[in-house]
């Protein structure tokens, strides 16, 4: 037998046992955050490794970031393992019931989807983020992460599986593929006797060969390019801080910004306070004519791939369009359906806005960096769907579930 059958068989029994673990769940919970802080120098060991061959085979700044786990960071995952024990526990949730005429008693709850797989790339703390939620929705998760990031994944796991031991749950509720080639990928694609849902978490390439090539049903989650419109009603210096902290607060991950879009009749004025604050963190600008003509020579011409480009890095397309519906248009055509923002002090065109952008999170006045699942209160996140079938946005711990019916009678045929 494959060892990704092994570790399929493995999760469905432990699924079972999750299911109705109740209380026991959150006392798992507990021993994994209490562990990574005991645990902080052996993970940050782990995670030097990565670093290290990271920088050897050319990873970028903002790559290394991504990967990079320090104190304070480990600290921040185990903090937020806490919150997903905090949170109220959605398994046998009553959704919604009725008694039908012939007394019937239909009840609608909660229930865990069962074993969740997770193919994801150079970020550890999702080793840690997806594992808890699925843990807390009484879950078991098959975890791929990428080749970047696997000693640091390695240790995670471990880690997070002794504490389940210690709790008295399988240890298998967890399972980290260690295998980081192609191959192990499509074996979880095809995982169709054991896994009920595949997650995949990283850039466009990725989610793209899982949804295409997948047997087993998919979330698809989110590339994020990502924009701002700036009105010509906005106020300028709103829009450079919102743009500012969109695009160089994090710009490896899927809220950041990569395109920002300024009306014609404001563009003399905001590209140039805009530019002033981008500067502070180098951002490489490629603008249209308009663009380069306002700002001059350092602007790199942009073309077509420019809007199209999720950059994940210090760089940024800039177009000066002619009106808040060239906007919405262009908006429409290029982006990934995550997250967009208008900058204005118009009410009017908020609502057009918002009533137009077919996205999972659209803004007015606020940066798009809020789209997670911490800043929306619901804890951890799995991912940020961009579909529109199951869930959309990000995902917490109800995405994570689905629902059945109890019918209780006392004899009713029909």
């Amino acid at each position: 037998m494959r060892t990704i059958d092994i570790m399929g068989k493995n999760a469905k029994q432990a699924s079972r046992q999750l299911a109705v673990a109740g209380e026991k769940k959150n006392e798992a919970l507990r021993a994994i955050a209490e562990a990574l802080i005991k645990n902080t120098e052996l993970i940050m060991q782990a995670n030097s490794v990565d670093l290290e061959n990271g920088e050897k085979n050319g990873l970028s700044a903002s790559l290394i970031d991504r990967l990079r786990l320090d104190e304070k960071r480990i600290k921040g995952i185990a903090d937020g393992v806490l919150e997903v024990a905090a949170l109220p526990d959605p398994i046998g949730t009553v959704i919604s019931g009725s008694t039908r005429p012939n007394g019937l008693e239909i009840t609608k709850v909660r229930v865990p989807i069962g074993v969740i797989g997770m193919i994801f790339e150079s970020r550890p703390n999702v080793t840690v983020d997806a594992a808890v939620l699925c843990l807390k929705s009484g879950n078991a998760v098959i975890l791929r992460g990428g080749k970047e990031a696997i000693s640091s994944n390695k240790c995670l796991a471990s880690i997070m599986q002794d504490a389940l031991e210690k709790a008295g749950l399988d240890r298998n509720s967890i399972q980290l593929i260690e295998d980081t080639s192609r191959q192990s990928s499509i074996e979880l694609m095809e995982l169709t006797e054991y896994l009920d849902v595949l997650i995949p978490r990283g850039g466009k390439g990725l989610i793209r060969a899982v949804v295409e090539n997948a047997k087993v049903p998919v979330i698809e989650t989110g590339a994020g390019n990502c924009h701002v419109y700036v009105d010509d009603s906005a106020d300028i210096n709103m829009a450079a801080d919102i743009i500012y902290n969109a695009k160089t607060s994090r710009p490896s991950v899927c809220n950041a910004i990569e395109t920002i879009l300024v009306h014609e009749a404001v563009a003399e004025k905001a590209l140039p306070v805009i530019k002033a604050r981008l500067d502070e963190k180098n951002v490489e600008l490629h603008g249209c004519e308009k663009t380069a003509a306002i700002l001059g020579s350092s602007v790199i011409p942009a073309d077509e791939s420019d809007w199209e480009t999720e950059y994940l890095d210090y760089k940024l397309a800039v177009r000066v369009v002619s009106s808040l519906d060239e906007a919405i248009a262009h908006i429409t055509k290029y982006s990934t359906g995550h997250s967009e923002c208008i900058v204005t002090g118009s009410y009017k065109n908020a609502k057009i806005f918002t009533s137009s952008i077919d996205s999972a999170a659209v803004y007015v006045n606020a940066s798009t960096r809020f789209t997670d699942g911490g800043m929306f209160g619901l804890g951890a996140e799995i991912g940020i769907s961009t579909q529109k079938l199951h869930a959309r946005g990000p995902m917490g711990l109800n995405e994570l579930t689905s629902m059945k019916f109890i019918i209780e009678g006392d004899g009713q045929i029909r």
